[in-house]
């Protein structure tokens, strides 16, 4: 089960990552009207907020968790 769980966090967290990073090339910085609609629109701040503060969360997050994991490898690897 735990697997499943890490394998689904990667998956999500690609995706949020992925768009993150073509978000910037997707929209027209000079155009408002282009990304006025956007969610967190019409707004370029809002829109880049939006669209690409999860994809910046989800990058966080699996740093961690992969930190924290093989932390605790190591550990259980030093106590034996």
């Amino acid at each position: 089960m735990k697997r499943v769980l890490w394998v689904l966090a990667f998956v999500v967290g690609g995706y949020f990552i992925v768009r993150a990073l073509m978000e910037p090339f997707v929209i027209d910085f000079s155009d408002p009207s282009s990304y006025a609609e956007d969610w967190g629109g019409p707004s370029l701040f809002g829109v880049l907020l939006v669209h690409m503060g999860p994809g910046v969360l989800a990058a966080a997050l699996l740093v961690w968790l992969v930190r924290r994991n093989d932390r605790a490898k190591k550990a259980a690897r030093d106590q034996s």
